[in-house]
């Protein structure tokens, strides 16, 4: 698995903690709840799954007992002691603890809901991502299949706004590649580039290298002609966009023949059901947009 290293979510954080606080303190904590009190509490999986996002519960109730502080709501301490049982990429069955909180009953009850929504998102976002990670290595157990390239499985930029570096984190929980951050940090043509570029898919390729020979470049290709045409120049990579089964074992031969040195992604209306087929066609990745745009939340509670 690639290094796990939680991102900087302190904005994140912040933004959450506005939108419950635009409106005044935690009435109901303040009238119920002594300023002293402490709890302990569990954070629970509800359901099986891959865990992400666990470095988070300790960010969010530093930020939430600061900002209690500054609503001048009365806390007798901030101290809070988190004790893991889990950790991020770690499989979970329904009814495991993940994490016990042990902090004042106030930080926690506040705390509680943007604790709650991040990590129940990022690791509904592990838990697809291995979902399509195991069904491709499935299928690669399977006689005919052995001998073919395991895909890796890779994410989009159809990520929420000042989450993608957090849901690009989650990917790789669960076992999942990264596809670039941002518009700068690779090359992607894509169709409306080459229409742009007058139709053709190597001028689009030869215009950007022409402005920046040092940048990684992907290509976007619909069909095997465009794909023929565009080898001999050697890109990075080539994403086959919305190949049928068939097409995509033809150009992975044709890949072989002209440039075998570039890599291939396979993307566009792919399922889990398909995963494994595409997955160990010979391509190296497969691109999976609904990572991140469409999971499901991970069903996780606190308990006291």
């Amino acid at each position: 698995m690639t290094q796990l290293q939680l991102p900087d979510c302190s904005a994140l954080i912040a933004t959450a903690l506005d939108e419950d606080f635009a409106y005044g303190p935690d009435h109901t904590s303040i009238a119920t709840v002594p300023a002293a009190a402490r709890c302990s509490a569990d954070l629970n999986a509800r359901e099986d799954g891959t865990i992400a996002g666990l470095g988070l519960l300790e960010a969010v109730l530093n930020a939430t007992a600061q900002r209690l502080r500054r609503l001048d709501v009365e806390i007798a301490d901030d101290n809070c002691e988190i004790t893991f049982h889990s950790a991020d990429g770690q499989q979970v069955s329904a009814g495991q603890t993940l994490a016990t909180i042990d902090a004042n009953t106030r930080v926690v009850l506040a705390a509680e809901r943007t604790m709650l929504n991040l990590l129940s998102h990022t690791s509904a976002i592990a838990t697809e991502t291995h979902r399509w990670v195991a069904a491709i290595a499935t299928e690669a157990t399977r006689e005919s299949a052995r001998s073919r390239v395991q895909a890796g499985v890779r994410d989009t930029r159809k990520t929420l706004p000042g989450m993608r570096a957090l849901q690009k984190y989650a990917v790789r929980a669960g076992g999942g590649v990264n596809h670039r951050m941002g518009l700068g940090d690779a090359a992607m043509i894509k169709d409306n580039h080459v229409l742009a570029a007058g139709g053709s898919v190597a001028e689009a390729l030869r215009r950007v290298r022409a402005h920046n020979p040092a940048i990684a470049c992907e290509v976007e290709v619909d069909t095997l002609d465009q794909l023929t045409e565009v080898l001999p120049l050697q890109p990075d990579m080539v994403l086959l966009d919305n190949f049928a089964l068939a097409d995509v074992h033809a150009a992975v031969q044709r890949r072989q023949a002209l440039s075998p040195d570039t890599a291939l992604e396979a993307s566009g209306g792919l399922t889990l059901e398909r995963a494994g087929a595409y997955g160990t066609s010979g391509v190296d990745y497969i691109a999976v947009g609904a990572l991140t745009h469409s999971v499901r939340v991970f069903d996780i509670g606190l308990d006291f």
